[in-house]
């Protein structure tokens, strides 16, 4: 399921929720701010069935995704190290509230 969030006649959000092997997992959630995910992360939560696992893997150096996250009582599960060969890429990374896989970023 997939919903988004206008603001000002423009795209304030956009979020993914889909089953994974164990759960659902939220990915990709991105914002222009966090009331906008909060807006998308509150719709996709209402999909979850009763007591249905749900992740959310959350950029670090983003506070107010971090923050987000805990707000919600989500608990880190386990970190991992974004590498790069090369110079890293130049990503805006407040606008990320989940990431869509670790193998895409």
């Amino acid at each position: 399921m997939s919903c988004a969030a206008h603001q000002h006649g423009g795209l304030a959000a956009f979020g993914t929720l889909r089953r994974c092997a164990s759960g659902c997992k939220i990915g990709p959630l991105v914002a222009t701010s966090r009331p906008a995910a909060e807006v998308v992360l509150a719709r996709l939560l209402q999909e979850l069935p009763e007591g249905q696992a749900v992740f959310l893997d959350v950029p670090e150096p983003h506070a107010a995704a971090v923050d987000l996250a805990r707000s919600l009582g989500l608990a880190p599960v386990f970190e991992t190290a974004r590498m790069y060969r090369g110079a890293a890429p130049q990503l805006e990374t407040d606008l990320i509230y989940g990431v869509t896989s670790f193998e895409l970023g």
